[in-house]
């Protein structure tokens, strides 16, 4: 049944909040199983992370039914948006902790290992002959790690990608505007140039990581430049490909046209976060890449 825009919505029970809790129990039991050497723990975190998925589709579809069969209204709208906002700022919140990390190892940690900031008898007795520079590459203690040969050069694949990125920023906008003018062939074709420039973006990431790892001897293990780099890099790659999966969605319902110039909330969902995952890029590309 329809509702007035005034009206508030009580939504009907469901089972799908349980359903993704005992899916990402069973990915964190897996995920710990893996870490301790477990032989099941891959195949225990792909049946948790298969139980997730089903949740999510379940979730999505009945929510984007109700949508099509006038289920909304003005304080749905608000929820809609508050709940948007506040899963945006968790994440905001990750990347400021991984952010957070680099800083502290550039800043305080290493020029800690050689003399800085009242270390000096830590430098004198421990690694007289460490030297202070990032991207850390000569390590105080190389036997447990595998040394790094080089670092990816920020004026190749990552400028490239920023590239990308960005223009994706300027198709994904181009189509709002189609949207909002009840443009639908605008709305397509660059809602679909996004998704294929979210794509390129994510298949350049994969050449970078294999020459990365191929040629440069670049791994979690090299460090903590190593460990930071794909910390950071993988998470936003992680963002980057929920993002284009919830344009493709979007996309889809495009094509079947779900959208109205006055009720298209899931369009600027997920353009929220698409413009997200590009901030964070340039905040990548400049403190990871560049300086």
């Amino acid at each position: 049944m329809a509702h007035s825009p005034s009206s508030y919505y009580v939504p009907h029970a469901t089972r799908w909040p349980i359903i993704g809790s005992v899916g990402l129990t069973i990915m964190v039991i897996g995920f710990v199983n893996y870490l301790h050497d477990g032989g099941l723990g891959l195949y225990v975190l792909a049946g948790g992370l298969a139980v997730l998925l089903v949740m999510v589709f379940g979730w999505f579809g009945e929510v984007i039914r109700e949508s099509q069969a006038g289920m909304n209204s003005e304080q749905m709208d608000r929820s809609y948006r508050w709940g948007m906002g506040w899963f945006i700022f968790s994440e905001v919140m990750f990347f400021a902790a991984f952010f957070g990390a680099l800083y502290y190892a550039r800043v305080f940690s290493v020029p800690g290992l050689a003399g800085a900031h009242n270390n000096v008898m830590t430098h004198a007795i421990l690694w007289p002959d460490f030297e202070a520079v990032w991207p850390l590459l000569q390590l105080p203690d190389a036997e447990s790690f595998k040394v790094a040969r080089g670092v990816v050069p920020a004026w190749g694949v990552p400028a490239l990608n920023t590239a990308i990125l960005l223009t994706s920023g300027v198709t994904l906008t181009i189509a709002h505007w189609g949207l909002l003018k009840k443009n639908r062939p605008q709305l397509i074709i660059f809602l679909a140039a996004t998704v294929a420039l979210g794509a390129l973006f994510m298949y350049y990431q994969v050449l970078e990581y294999g020459e990365a790892i191929s040629h440069l001897d670049l791994t979690m293990q090299s460090g903590i430049y190593g460990s930071t780099f794909y910390m950071l890099t993988g998470f936003h790659g992680a963002h980057v490909t929920l993002g284009a999966i919830m344009l493709t969605v979007i996309l889809i319902r495009a094509i079947r046209g779900h959208f109205a110039g006055h009720n298209h909330f899931a369009f600027e969902a997920a353009a929220w976060y698409w413009h997200f995952v590009d901030v964070v890029w340039l905040l990548l590309f400049v403190f990871v890449y560049w300086v």
